[in-house]
This record gives C-alpha cells, structure tokens and sequence, in this order.
C-alpha cells in the first residue's frame, strides 16, 4: 500500500494551467486514469498524437507530456487536467491485494480497470473521514482493522464465519440487512449502478489492501438479491480468511464454504432442512434466511443429508420453477437494507456540518463533479435540457 501525503499548503487545483500540471505532473495518476477508462498505452497514444512507447515513459516517470498535450490527454481520459497533479492522496492497489469472485472469466484489462475504481473509492472515502467519523473497523483477521489485540478467527471457513457472527453478535438466526451489517463494522461495501463500466464487466471483488477493507458488489448481482447477499458473505469470507493470497481456486472455495455457515449455521439450518429436498418448503426457508433455494438444496449435500442423484434432481425441478413466484430473483432494489448507505450519508453529515459540496468534494479530488455523484450513489436530479 502506498498512501500519498496530502496537498502541500499554498497549492489550489483550482485554474490550474497546462504548465502549472506539467510542473506537478504524477506519473501514477496517468495510470490511474487510463485503467479507469479502459484504454490501453496504444488507445491513449492514438488519442493524443504521440507513439505507445512516449506513453509508457509517461507512466513510468521518465518523461513527461508536453504542456499543449496535457488538455489532450485530460479529454481523452475524460478527468480535468488537475487530475494528474502530484500530492493528493492516492491509495495504490494492485491484483495481489484483491478477490475476484470468477476470476477465470474476468480479462486482465477488467481486472485493472476495476482495480483504479477501488482507489477511487478509497480516495472518497478518504476526504470524507476528514470530515466525518466513520465506523471502526472491526473485523478479525484484517490487518488494518481497529479490534482489539489478540482478536482472532479459526482458519478454516465454517469456525471462522462462526466466530465471526459470534463476535459481531449475530446469535444464530438469520442475517438481516448483511450490507448495513458490514457497514456498521467499518467496512466500505459499494454496488456501483450500471453505469459505472469500471466495475460492472467484473462480478463481486473485494480488496484488503487498504487501510479499510472494500467490498464492491456489482450490478450483475443486483438483479438477486439472494445471490446478492451470497456475494457479500463470499468476499467477507475472502477479507477474514485471505489476506495476502489471491487467484487459488482452493481460496474461492473456501469462501464460499464461510458464506454458506455464515448465512446459514449448520446447527441452525440443519434441523429446519425437510428430511426430503422439499421445494416448496425450500422457499420458505430462503425467504426466511435470505439464501437462494438453490443454496439451501447445496447445504443438503454440504451437510451430507442426501445422495448426489437427489441433488442433481432438485437442480433439475428448480430449472423449471426459476421463474415462478418463491423461485424467480429478486431486485436488490426491494431491500433498502442490502444498499450500502454508509458514504452517502457521509457526505449528507458532512454537507450539514460544514456545508460541503459536490463541486467542492469534486475539487478537492480532481475529478468531475459527475464522478462524485456516480460513487456517492447520488445521481443528478436535475432535468436535463435537449436540443433538437
């Protein structure tokens, strides 16, 4: 990890000039800024009238763009040209520090453009525990978090998501508003709308190499709520389990063995399991424990309670029933508590408190005010003006 320190005093990214970035101009922010677009060294290069080769100096430090080139690259990049000034804080992330849920399907250029998104969200976050207090990290097992000394969680998945719910006092009944939960326990958890690219390509990530833990549940999921909250628990289980190992198909199982005994505890869930796989009363149970019915019939073979063929028979009938009532995905939509709020309500605090602004906050970090909205989750009201 590596933070930056903050703006020397005296330095405004207000008005700045082409020269004045040139001046300052960070290598690493370029970067940044082409992961977030999507483009590769040849893309940025053709955009701006330059080889592949003068761009890679750019990134690397050893040169850096002309003065009249830098409006250039702003437009193409789509950032303000005070995007690449040296001195704000900038957390680095790279693959080593992060889960991807389906990691074999996700190109590396999706990976990396996801990868600045998380940056950009801790850069967010950043500005805005200056400002407001946010919740302590508590989580066992994340080397930045604020438990107390000596907290620990067992290695393997199930006593660690026992443990886990133990710690965060959850008894062992159903885990209500998981989002809202993991917020409250100082981790930033986002679901970027559609239209952020730089995370929707990818499924649900997770990332502990930051000073908080970031949980980004994509848009892909959204549309389940059940599958959803199963991403949740999945990247909660990589955050507690995994830090420092990452890309081990072992490790994606694991996590996915923490989210089944975190969201469903065997000795809660084992004796309400029909003695046969009983759809009917399967969607009841999934309605009450906020699990898919498809993940309560996979415990049955977790928990070793019927054959092989049995499963792959109830797989069978579900396939027929996905888009009946009980059986068809729900929108996360529907349920307020599984949308993280914690950064909104950040900014609404410290907008009341000391009056900031979207235009100010976008100032602050360089970006368009756009930008800020689109991560706050706080989308522009305003009508929009057309001309035709």
């Amino acid at each position: 990890m590596n933070i930056e320190q903050p703006l020397l005093p005296g330095t405004s990214l207000g008005g700045t000039s082409p020269r004045a970035v040139w001046d300052g101009f960070h290598a690493p922010r370029l970067t940044q800024a082409r992961r977030l677009a999507g483009l590769t060294k040849r893309e940025v290069a053709d955009g701006i009238g330059v080889s592949a080769a003068a761009v890679g100096q750019y990134e690397a430090g050893t040169n850096r763009p002309r003065p009249e080139l830098i409006p250039r690259l702003a437009d193409v990049l789509d950032v303000p040209i005070q995007f690449f000034v040296a001195g704000r804080p900038m957390g680095k992330v790279d693959s080593s520090m992060a889960h991807f849920r389906a990691l074999r399907s996700t190109s590396g250029a999706q990976r990396e453009r996801a990868l600045g998104f998380v940056e950009q969200v801790w850069e967010l976050t950043h500005a805005l525990e200056k400002r407001v207090q946010l919740p302590p990290v508590n989580l066992p097992g994340f080397t930045g978090g604020e438990v107390s000394p000596g907290a620990e969680l067992p290695e393997d998945p199930v006593g660690a998501a026992r443990a886990l719910r133990q710690h965060w006092g959850l008894g062992d009944g159903p885990v209500r508003h998981l989002a809202r939960r993991m917020e409250a326990n100082g981790l930033i958890v986002v679901a970027p709308a559609e239209a952020e690219e730089a995370a929707a390509k990818v499924d649900a990530f997770s990332s502990s190499g930051l000073l908080r833990p970031v949980v980004v549940l994509t848009p892909n999921r959204a549309d389940d709520v059940y599958r959803y909250r199963f991403s949740a628990a999945h990247e909660l289980g990589h955050l507690v389990l995994h830090a420092g190992a990452t890309g081990d198909i072992r490790l994606e199982r694991e996590a996915d063995a923490f989210a089944a005994e975190f969201l469903t505890p065997q000795k809660s869930i084992h004796p309400l399991l029909p003695r046969r796989v009983d759809l009917a009363q399967l969607a009841g149970l999934s309605q009450t424990w906020g699990v898919s019915v498809n993940s309560l019939v996979y415990r049955y073979r977790e928990l070793g309670l019927v054959s092989d063929a049995t499963i792959s028979r109830a797989y069978q009938r579900l396939r027929g029933l996905s888009a009946q009532p009980g059986f068809a995905p729900q929108s996360v939509r529907g349920y307020p508590g599984e949308q993280p709020v914690m950064l909104s309500k950040a900014f609404e605090l410290a907008e009341q408190d000391t009056g900031l602004t979207i235009r100010a906050l976008a100032a602050e970090l360089a970006w368009k005010p756009a930008r800020v909205r689109e991560l706050l989750g706080m989308p522009d009201s305003r009508p929009v003006l057309r001309l035709v």
